[in-house]
């Protein structure tokens, strides 16, 4: 019969800490990987994820003759915050055969407005083929294309101006994404198209912090936060409609204490933090869990101080093998 006599039970007591820095495009522009995981979430330790991309302004108007205006506004290109003021952009036109010409209006690292030009065509195309908009250097991103027609100077109409986030427009938060802290990794909802030189998909960075392990010196009765189920049902006639629904618990421990004042453990009472239990200390499994830590102190007159400490999880524990 298995026991954890010889258990382990680790909490997080420190951080290290990764400056803002590009995450891995895991090959199919869906899943960008940190260097290292588990992520932290306690306090400021908690990641900052910065999608390149537009995060306000950055409207397109036309202007005088092959022209357009660029309102003002902010995006994130490779980790940092870029603004720029109200400006112009020149629009390119096509040649007498090649009349459909595709300019894409970018904003650079530096906070310039600027324009790529396509190669010309007697067709519109798709993007770095004739007729259709180039790659966009890795180090801008774009916010909109201007499709000509016409070989001759004059000015660009809004029919020609195309701001759709996804395809003209690479906006921060386009598509949506979900981080994985375990994992650390950033999961979008939908592949980001690879309009860079490369071809690559736009950046995604981050900056965040991984624990670092310290021992519950003594402890106990560890239970891991996990769902549990629940069934239900409604008589009807001639037969009974049943339902199961899932809700989470807490998981929770009992830590043994020094004087209950000054013990470590309990200076992080609120924080997020990252727990790890050993069945066997001296085997490789192992169960991950984060949570808000919560505590309830016990002072007896003749027994152990102790702490009955909650883990208020918003996801079940994983397994680690």
């Amino acid at each position: 019969m298995a026991t954890a006599e010889r258990a382990k039970l680790q909490y997080e007591a420190g951080q290290t800490v990764y400056a803002m820095g590009a995450l891995t495009d895991s090959g199919d522009h869906t899943i960008f990987s940190a260097a290292a995981s588990p992520m932290s979430r306690k306090g400021a330790f908690a990641p900052v994820v910065r999608v390149n991309g537009l995060l306000t302004g950055g409207v397109i108007t036309p202007g005088v003759a092959d022209k357009v205006n660029v309102t003002a506004g902010t995006a994130y290109i490779n980790g940092a915050l870029v603004t720029w003021a109200a400006g112009t952009c020149d629009i390119s036109r096509g040649a007498v055969l090649d009349i459909c010409r595709t300019t894409s209006v970018i904003i650079t690292a530096a906070g310039a407005i600027d324009d790529v030009a396509g190669t010309a065509h007697t067709a519109a195309g798709v993007r770095n083929a004739a007729g259709g908009p180039a790659y966009i250097a890795t180090t801008a991103i774009e916010i909109g294309q201007v499709w000509t027609t016409s070989v001759d100077s004059g000015l660009i109409t809004a029919g020609e101006i195309r701001q759709v986030p996804g395809v003209s427009l690479e906006r921060s938060d386009y598509p949506l994404w979900d981080l994985d802290y375990y994992e650390g990794e950033v999961t979008f909802v939908s592949a980001l198209p690879t309009i860079h030189t490369g071809p690559v998909a736009k950046g995604v960075y981050a900056s965040y912090a991984t624990p670092v392990f310290a021992d519950v010196p003594i402890s106990s009765d560890f239970v891991p936060p996990e769902n549990s189920y629940s069934v239900s049902s409604q008589q009807v006639y001639q037969r009974t409609l049943g339902s199961t629904s899932a809700s989470l618990r807490a998981g929770s421990f009992t830590a043994y204490l020094n004087d209950g004042v000054s013990d470590p453990l309990l200076s992080l009472e609120g924080e997020m933090l990252w727990f790890r239990f050993y069945p066997n200390t001296y085997a490789s499994p192992y169960v991950a869990c984060q949570g808000t830590l919560g505590v309830q102190r016990t002072f007896p007159a003749g027994a152990q101080i102790s702490a009955s400490c909650s883990i208020n999880a918003e996801s079940a524990a994983i397994n680690v093998s």
